[in-house]
């Protein structure tokens, strides 16, 4: 696989666990958390409407692209609700008796918060429906002639999903959660907002042009924003007199090699292939991996979403097609309009 720093540093951002520091960057209550407003007021709503009626939570599925702040809003959920948050991830439960596990270890009105919650086993999906619906579970026990089923009844509780695959989730276990609402990428002046408050809770001293160049290369994710600025700081230490500055900060960046778009130096790869190769597509995802050595799904978790967002690809029938600003971007002559024949997505 080829050597490339860019997508290197954005991979393990995206997918590295989280550290004490990010967790202290985590707003507490609703009030704090910055962007996102309409699933911002969703919840808002269902919580205060449970605190009224001293009730729990009805079940909520968050989703969207990794890194825009799903697993901050279920600790708010808990501590909006003032109800401990269970913590754990669909890969992690691959048997129903973990899931009893984690069930019966609640209390009333808690929450249980499962990540990447569409690679849960079937198997044991199954037993979350008669959870979420009747509060119960029946288990297994022994095989054969001897096998029995014992049913556990569990404390109202409350589960918040998180996935960035939608369309992995059985129909089944999507209709029962009362509000799926989706995150979406982060505005530039929201992202400012985020990168100026970790800076003042992590104590460094940034001007405005330094918080909005941060802010501006950071692909609308508060999880980049907040570990650019960690590498930012490191550099403006090292290199500079410690202040974060513009010059300071477009240094650090171009030596992540992350350009004034965002776009590492994968996301270009991919353009000047499908550019030079295949004169803008259509070209199909799984010949786009092969090409840049790289595996499809993370292409299409981590890179496609924003190259799409920012309008430098488009999806068609026949495969992936390049926009005419990507291929301004870098700095390529598009071929004749006829080409390119974009369709619906």
């Amino acid at each position: 696989m080829p050597d490339d720093k860019g997508t290197d540093y954005l991979q393990q951002v995206l997918d590295a666990p989280e550290t004490p520091q990010e967790k202290a960057l985590r707003p507490l209550s609703f009030a704090d958390f910055t962007g996102q407003g309409k699933t911002v007021e969703r919840l808002e709503v269902m919580v205060g409407a449970a605190r009224s009626r001293g009730e729990a939570l009805n079940h909520i599925l968050l989703h969207g692209p990794p890194g825009l702040g799903k697993t901050t809003l279920a600790m708010i959920l808990g501590s909006e609700m003032d109800r401990q948050v269970r913590q754990t991830s669909g890969p992690v439960i691959d048997k129903p008796g973990d899931l009893a596990g984690l069930l019966t270890g609640l209390e009333e009105g808690d929450i249980l918060f499962i990540d990447e919650i569409h690679r849960i086993p079937k198997t044991v999906e199954e037993y979350l429906y008669s959870a979420m619906e009747d509060f119960r579970i029946d288990i297994m026990i022994d095989q054969g002639p001897n096998a029995r089923s014992v049913r556990l009844n569990i404390p109202r509780f409350t589960l918040v999903g998180a996935t960035t695959r939608t369309g992995l989730l059985t129909a089944p276990l999507r209709s029962r959660f009362t509000l799926q609402t989706r995150l979406d990428y982060y505005s530039r002046n929201t992202l400012q907002k985020i990168v100026r408050r970790s800076c003042e809770l992590l104590q460094i001293e940034a001007d405005e042009d330094g918080i909005a160049e941060i802010a501006g290369r950071a692909r609308g994710t508060p999880r980049i924003a907040n570990n650019l600025i960690n590498f930012v700081r490191d550099y403006a230490q090292q290199r500079a007199d410690g202040k974060v500055t513009r010059p300071v900060a477009e240094a650090a960046l171009e030596l992540l090699e992350i350009d004034t778009y965002g776009l590492d130096e994968m996301d270009k790869r991919i353009l000047r292939l499908m550019a030079e190769n295949y004169r803008g597509g259509p070209v199909g995802l799984g010949t786009i991996a092969v090409a840049v050595g790289e595996e499809e799904h993370t292409l299409e978790e981590v890179h496609e979403p924003y190259l799409i967002q920012e309008g430098y690809l488009a999806r068609t029938p026949q495969g992936r097609v390049l926009t005419p600003k990507a291929w301004k971007t870098i700095g390529l002559t598009q071929p004749g309009s006829d080409q390119l024949r974009l369709g619906e997505a």
